[in-house]
């Protein structure tokens, strides 16, 4: 059995800013989108310039970081946030939601696409193999914080780790560290090899909802 460490959730402490660990793991994941991005479109298999890669980019982590915030705040605690208005905006300690997320992408690319002529479903296909990178990311910000553990996993499972966070002393499936390779590592390996060469039309996307789909329910 295991027990988690307790990270510092603060990664560095200027004293005037405090850079969170959570947050930080966002910025890698935006980093390696930009790089894989800018490497997609000199391989000639990108619908548009490494300029409005840069500029997507910019548009993706507001639809990220407003969609996901927005979204753990309606969709799981929307009573505590009611009464703490002011933590809505802490956003390097934690709780972000995926669906939130997701949505907030999907209505920036939208406006990017519009405003930049682009056709919606190819920028799309473009996008979803510099996701899971980004996922992986940000489990790692989750394992850090100690948060989303998994079922109690029984005191026979080797790697079953107690999470002092939830109050107990239940080993419980460290489920950040799964979702780190499959919707991560193994997620981005399908993803990357199958858009190697041009495919029709959505069909990228379709698979990328069908691999998340699998590997995360």
């Amino acid at each position: 059995m295991l027990v988690h460490p307790q990270f510092d959730p603060i990664a560095l402490n200027l004293g005037f800013l405090k850079i969170h660990w959570y947050g930080l793991m966002y910025m890698v994941g935006f980093i390696l989108f930009l790089l894989l991005g800018r490497l997609r479109v000199r391989q000639g298999l990108a619908p548009i310039s490494e300029l409005q890669v840069d500029n997507f980019l910019l548009y993706g982590a507001l639809g990220v970081v407003l969609g996901g915030r927005l979204g753990y705040v309606l969709f799981y605690k929307p009573t505590y946030f009611l009464a703490h208005p002011a933590e809505i905006l802490q956003i390097g300690q934690g709780g972000m939601s995926f669906h939130g997320g997701f949505l907030g992408v999907v209505m920036a690319g939208w406006l990017f696409a519009r405003l930049n002529k682009v056709s919606y479903p190819r920028l799309f296909d473009f996008v979803v193999p510099l996701v899971p990178l980004g996922l992986a990311a940000g489990r790692i910000g989750n394992f850090i914080n100690g948060e989303l553990w998994g079922r109690a996993a029984g005191a026979n499972l080797p790697w079953g780790m107690v999470f002092p966070r939830a109050g107990d002393a239940v080993p419980r499936h460290p489920s950040q560290l799964y979702e780190f390779v499959l919707e991560g590592v193994l997620l981005f390996t399908v993803m990357w090899l199958f858009t190697r060469k041009p495919r029709p039309v959505g069909q990228a996307t379709a698979l990328f909802m069908m691999g998340y789909g699998l590997v995360r329910f």
